[in-house]
């Protein structure tokens, strides 16, 4: 038999539904894997194994009266610790962040899952304040790589990343402004989404403003659609947030791919060096899309590379995180969020108001793009995972992680749904990511291909 920590979230449900075994067999499956991992991983901040056995025992009772609270009742997930949790401390992986709390209250994300009576494993890792690709901070240390420890996870939401790669718990809730659910799990080898801008609310607001978005990270694709399915609704909380979503994400699922126009940049027109495993697996997937009745053309977005205006939207969010900080609180910063929050700092609002013009004017432009093709398709970064403790990999020449993720950030800027689908491994056994991007409000599309991917067997199983 399968070991519950490899089943997925339907595969739980499922086993719920017909006795096979109950909630809190697998929640102590999963907190008990997740002991196991920390030590060499260090995906959590906090695991709250008392919190999550008593939901799971009320899930269980629900399941056994044939009562369930929602079709994730009973299934255990994690959450970014940049996201509240009720109960349990929000430290942002700052020392600047006090314990005290009262921590009353949940993301609007968070209480969906717990109206569902879904199982909190705990808060996961993240750099201070989610500000880089990487997944350290002065908090909690540095978070390692389940395929090779001496190796990054990724981030921001790298904890969530390596702990559904390692079976602590099939979803986990992630945030991404510049990549941060792509990055880790194209790193760790497992599916996340970065929804359209608002089809998840977000409360409290992101210091990075709309440049951030909540969304799913887990074994598959179905998964992510059903986990959309319950936090992809609004909240009065988040005045950004759009109105109910058309239709049933995990309905979507069975219309494939067939007759879909696809569009596959493998370099966004020469502007990016991939390595080359990774530029073979990408076009490995991409090939499968084909096969199965995608009309596939090799085309590049009209994507002048946007980062200078990135970084100003970028810096300027550092930099208001830190608004607030006492010299001495300053001091116990991340040096380098502490640089750019300097940075950031230094921006006129005329210089912002240009970097909001670039990004209004991508937006356009890759709205055009899609006029034309339902789908793009690019590596999700250039490169596999890199050693563990350092922003940007030794001998690069980059200077900020901006430099190694050229495929990510832009769609932040524009505010596009883009997901990552695990589709090989180097020679290393480090995981290749394929990222697929529709135009905003189509996060069907992305769902779509990427499970065509999974029940084509393309995917990299975890």
């Amino acid at each position: 038999m399968t070991e519950l920590t490899e089943l997925t979230a339907a595969e739980l449900a499922e086993g719920y539904r017909t006795g096979a075994f109950s909630p809190v067999e697998a929640t102590r499956a999963a907190l008990e894997r997740a002991e196991r991992i920390q030590p060499e991983v260090n995906a959590f901040v906090t695991i709250t194994a008392d919190d999550a056995l008593a939901r799971a025992r009320a899930a269980e009772e629900r399941r056994r009266r044939g009562e369930p609270a929602g079709p994730l009742d009973g299934v255990p997930v994690t959450v970014k610790d940049l996201l509240l949790l009720r109960g349990t401390p929000t430290l942002r992986g700052s020392r600047t962040v006090s314990g005290r709390g009262p921590w009353d209250e949940d993301a609007p994300s968070v209480a969906r899952l717990r109206e569902q009576g879904a199982v909190f494993l705990g808060k996961t890792t993240t750099p201070e304040h989610g500000w880089k690709a990487v997944t350290d901070s002065p908090l909690s240390g540095v978070t390692r790589n389940p395929h090779d420890p001496a190796r990054t996870a990724g981030g921001s939401s790298g904890g969530a990343a390596a702990a559904v790669a390692l079976g602590a718990g099939p979803l986990a809730l992630g945030t991404d402004a510049g990549g941060s659910v792509r990055i880790p799990a194209s790193f760790c080898g497992i599916f996340a989404l970065k929804p359209t801008y608002g089809r998840v609310p977000l409360y409290p607001a992101s210091a990075f403003g709309t440049l951030a978005h909540v969304g799913p990270m887990t074994r598959d694709a179905a998964d992510a659609a059903l986990l959309m399915d319950v936090i992809g609704v609004p909240d009065a909380r988040d005045w950004s947030a759009l109105g109910p979503a058309p239709g049933s994400f995990t309905a979507a699922l069975r219309d494939g791919v067939r007759g879909l126009r696809v569009a596959y940049s493998p370099t966004l027109g020469g502007q990016v060096a991939v390595q080359p495993d990774v530029a073979k697996a990408v076009r490995r997937g991409v090939e499968r899309l084909a096969e199965l009745g995608a009309y596939v053309t090799e085309t590049d977005p009209d994507l002048s590379e946007p980062v200078e205006a990135f970084h100003t939207l970028w810096f300027s969010g550092a930099a208001r995180v830190a608004q607030r900080l006492g010299r001495d609180q300053r001091q116990l910063l991340d040096p380098g969020l502490r640089e750019i929050c300097a940075r950031g700092a230094r921006y006129s609002a005329l210089e912002y108001l240009a970097a909001v013009d670039v990004r209004t004017d991508l937006g356009r432009r890759m709205g055009v793009f899609h006029e034309t093709y339902d789908l793009l398709v690019t590596p999700t970064l250039p490169i596999t995972a890199f050693e563990a403790g350092v922003e940007v990999p030794r001998g690069s020449g980059h200077r900020r992680w901006t430099g190694w993720t050229p495929f990510t950030y832009p769609f932040n800027m524009t505010q596009q749904p883009a997901a990552t689908v695990p589709v090989g491994t180097d020679p290393a056994g480090l995981p290749v990511g394929l990222q697929l991007i529709a135009a905003r409000h189509r996060d069907d599309l992305v769902l779509r291909a990427s499970h065509a991917l999974y029940e084509a067997g393309a995917t990299l199983a975890t």
